[in-house]
C-alpha cells in the first residue's frame, strides 16, 4: 500500500457530528512524501485547468499586447481581433459557469476556498463584470456602433486583468497535489470526472 493510500480523507461536513454544512479546513499536518505516480494522481486536476487556463491566457495576451501597442498582431484582421475577444469573453463565462454548477459545489464540501461566498467564486463575479463591460465594447466594434480604440480597449481590459490572472493562478494552486491530498484520497480523485 502506498504511503498516500493511508492519507485520511475527511467526511463531507454534513456526516461529521456537530457540524453544519460548511467546509472545514483540515489540521495542518506534514505529511508523507508522494511517489511520482501518487503525485500525478493528485495533480492531475491542476493539470487539466491549467491547460484551459494556459489558452485564456495566450488569448488575453495577444488582446492585451495590441490593445498595449495599438497595433493588430500581424494577419489578424480588425473583425477576426474582435471576435477574438468576443470568443475569449465566451470561453471564460462558459468555463466558469461550469466550475460553478459542477466543480466548485464538490470541491467546496471539503475546501472552503471553493464555497460560495470565498474568495475564488468572488474572483468570478470581478471578472464576469469585467467581461460583460470588454463583450460590449467589442460587439459595438464589431456592429460598427463604435470605432475600436486600442486604448478604450486596454482600459476595459486594465478594470479586471489583475483579477482575472490573480484568479488563473490561485485556481490551480488550490487543486496542485499537496492541496488536494490534504482533503481527498487517491480513489476521490480518481472519481472526479467533469
Amino acid at each position: 500500500m502506498a504511503s498516500s493510500d493511508c492519507t485520511p480523507s475527511i467526511p463531507p461536513a454534513e456526516t461529521q457530528p456537530g457540524k453544519d454544512k460548511q467546509a472545514t479546513e483540515p489540521p495542518e499536518v506534514q505529511l508523507p512524501k508522494l511517489s511520482a505516480e501518487d503525485f500525478r494522481v493528485y495533480n492531475r486536476l491542476a493539470v487539466m485547468m491549467e491547460a484551459y487556463h494556459n489558452h485564456f491566457r495566450h488569448t488575453w495576451s495577444m488582446l492585451y499586447k495590441a490593445a498595449s501597442s495599438g497595433s493588430r498582431p500581424a494577419g489578424l484582421s480588425i473583425r477576426q481581433y474582435l471576435n477574438a475577444g468576443l470568443q475569449l469573453s465566451r470561453q471564460l463565462t462558459m468555463h466558469h459557469t461550469i466550475e460553478e454548477q459542477y466543480v466548485f459545489p464538490e470541491l467546496a464540501t471539503r475546501m472552503p476556498i471553493f464555497g460560495d461566498h470565498d474568495q475564488l467564486i468572488n474572483q468570478h463575479h470581478e471578472i464576469h463584470e469585467g467581461l460583460v463591460r470588454m463583450e460590449d465594447y467589442l460587439k459595438a466594434c464589431l456592429h460598427g456602433d463604435k470605432e475600436l480604440r486600442m486604448e478604450e480597449l486596454k482600459l476595459v481590459m486594465d478594470s479586471f486583468g489583475d483579477v482575472l490572472w490573480t484568479h488563473l493562478d490561485l485556481e490551480v494552486k488550490q487543486l496542485q497535489a499537496d492541496s488536494m491530498r490534504r482533503y481527498w484520497s487517491k480513489a476521490e480523485i480518481m472519481g472526479m470526472n467533469w
